[in-house]
């Protein structure tokens, strides 16, 4: 009996487990490897999340955001103020255009340049935001998911009983008592 129990205690005394350490060296251990993948994936989203995480503006960021939202209804408003004065005030309004009918046509390629780039580079600020929000979206993708596949196991639990056991209230509203009376007049005669 000593023999064994010392033999035994040299195998798997001291909290270790020689047999599994041996194999160990040969195969790996699939529920490490799984912890290991795990740590990894995490890792992954947690680095992916901090790249898109948003950062907060500043009051200088703020006020620049706004100013650069006054362009397009600057000009559009701008537009439409003209065609108000050409029917309020022709005389001034033909005034004003005879002056910009002055303005040489190399400051008219300029200002069409600085306009182009200024929608450009607007177009590209936010084509940018809108990657970053689908980034954040497709972080939430997985937990989505487990909650679709936990919907649909509810679906498919519910539909499994009702098909075992139809249910009263079904039962209730399959009955027409018109029906009822017609086919016991039937039977009778």
């Amino acid at each position: 009996m000593g023999l064994i129990s010392g033999l035994l205690s040299l195998l798997f005394g001291g909290e270790r487990n020689v047999v599994r350490e041996t194999a160990e060296v040969f195969l790996e251990n699939a529920e490490s490897a799984a912890a290991r993948s795990a740590a990894l994936r995490e890792q992954a989203l947690m680095q992916f999340g901090a790249e898109f995480q948003l950062q907060p503006k500043s009051g200088f960021d703020r006020f620049m955001d706004g100013i650069n939202r006054l362009p397009r209804p600057a000009l559009a408003l701008g537009t439409l103020g003209l065609f108000a004065i050409a029917m309020i005030d022709p005389l001034w309004f033909a005034e004003r255009m005879h002056g910009i009918a002055l303005v040489p046509e190399p400051l008219w390629w300029l200002l069409g340049v600085i306009v182009s780039f200024y929608f450009g580079a607007r177009h590209q600020t936010k084509a940018q935001e809108f990657q970053r929000e689908v980034g954040v979206t497709l972080a939430q993708a997985p937990k989505v998911m487990e909650n679709l596949e936990a919907l649909e196991r509810l679906q498919n639990r519910s539909s499994r009983d009702a098909r075992k056991e139809p249910s009263k209230q079904r039962a209730r509203e399959d009955r027409n008592p018109a029906l009822d009376d017609w086919r016991r007049l039937r039977t009778v005669e």
